[in-house]
C-alpha cells in the first residue's frame, strides 16, 4: 500500500513505500559516505596528519602561492564572463521567439556532455604551436596556449552552462510581464533591465555564479591540457596537487587538496543558506 502526504511548499505529495524507505535511506547514506565523505575525511586527516605547521609549510613555498593567485585569477575573469553570458543567454532564450532557438540551447548545454579534457583540446588545435592560428600568434608575439589566456578560455567553456541553465527557466516561469509594464510606462531598456529584470533574477544569478565559481576553481582536465604544467607560471591549484603528489610530497599535495575540498564545502553551505532562504525563486529553475 502507497501511503501519501503532501509535500514541502506545495511540491506534490511524498510517496512512501513501506519496507523500502530504509533500505533506499540506508543505500544512499552508504554510497555518500563512501564517495564523499571518506574522501573528504582522508584529505583533511592527511592534510593535518603531522600538525599544523607541517600543513602551513608547503602552502608558504612560492610555487603553491603562484598556483593560489592564478586560480583565483582564472577565476576571477570567467566566471564574471560566464555571468554576463548566462544572463544574455537567458534574455534571448526566454524572452524572444527565432529559429534555431532549440538548437541554441543544445549548444550552451554542450559543454555539460563534453569532455574537458577535448575543451582545453580545441583551444590547442586552434592556438597551437602546429594550430589554425599558431602561426600567425607568433609572429606577433601572442602567446594564448601556455599562458593565463589559454587558462581562461578552457575554464571559460568549460563553466560555459552553468549560469545560463539556473536563469533560462527561471525567467521563462517568471514570463515578461512586469518588463512590458515598465517599457509601457516609459522605462527605457537599460532602466528596465536593472530595476525589473536584475532583481527579479538575482539569487538566481549569485547561485548560478556560486557553481559556476567552485567549478572554475576545481577544474583540472581542460586546463591541464593547455597549461604546460610549468610550475609557479601555469599550475592552478589543481594541477599544483597533481605535481606534488606524483614528486611524493604527499604534506604539500593534501594540504593543497584540503583548500579545494575546503572551498567545496564552502558552496555547499553558501548553495544550502541560498536554497533555504529562496527556496521558490530557485525552484523555478528545477521544474524545466
Amino acid at each position: 500500500m502507497t501511503l501519501l502526504r503532501q509535500g514541502f511548499a506545495g511540491r506534490g505529495p511524498l510517496v512512501r513505500l513501506p519496507g523500502l524507505a530504509p533500505l533506499f535511506l540506508a543505500l544512499t547514506l552508504l554510497v555518500l559516505g563512501v564517495l564523499i565523505v571518506l574522501p573528504l575525511g582522508v584529505v583533511f586527516h592527511q592534510a593535518f596528519a603531522r600538525g599544523l605547521e607541517a600543513y602551513l609549510e608547503p602552502l608558504k613555498q612560492p610555487d603553491a602561492l603562484a598556483a593560489i593567485r592564478l586560480t583565483l585569477v582564472v577565476a576571477a575573469i570567467s566566471v564574471p564572463l560566464n555571468a554576463v553570458f548566462g544572463v544574455a543567454a537567458a534574455w534571448a532564450v526566454a524572452r524572444f521567439e527565432f529559429r534555431g532557438k532549440s538548437l541554441l540551447v543544445t549548444f550552451i548545454d554542450l559543454p555539460f556532455s563534453m569532455s574537458p579534457v577535448v575543451s582545453g583540446l580545441v583551444w590547442v588545435l586552434l592556438f597551437g604551436a602546429q594550430g589554425w592560428f599558431g602561426p600567425w600568434l607568433q609572429d606577433h608575439g601572442v602567446k594564448i596556449i601556455f599562458a593565463t589566456t589559454g587558462l581562461v578560455l578552457a575554464t571559460t567553456l568549460v563553466t560555459l552552462p552553468f549560469v545560463a541553465r539556473e536563469l533560462i527557466p527561471l525567467m521563462q516561469d517568471q514570463g515578461a510581464d512586469e518588463e512590458a509594464a515598465a517599457l509601457t510606462l516609459g522605462a527605457g531598456g537599460w532602466t528596465t533591465f536593472f530595476r525589473v529584470t536584475l532583481p527579479n533574477i538575482k539569487w538566481a544569478l549569485l547561485y548560478g555564479v556560486l557553481l559556476c565559481n567552485a567549478r572554475a576553481m576545481g577544474e583540472f582536465g581542460a586546463v591541464s591540457v593547455v597549461s604546460g604544467s610549468v610550475r609557479g607560471l601555469t599550475t592552478t591549484l589543481p594541477l599544483h596537487v597533481e605535481v606534488l603528489y606524483n614528486d611524493y610530497e604527499f604534506v604539500g599535495a593534501f594540504a593543497a587538496a584540503s583548500i579545494l575540498a575546503g572551498l567545496g564545502l564552502l558552496t555547499l553551505v553558501l548553495k544550502t543558506v541560498l536554497e533555504w532562504r529562496h527556496s521558490g525563486e530557485l525552484s523555478a529553475s528545477r521544474r524545466h
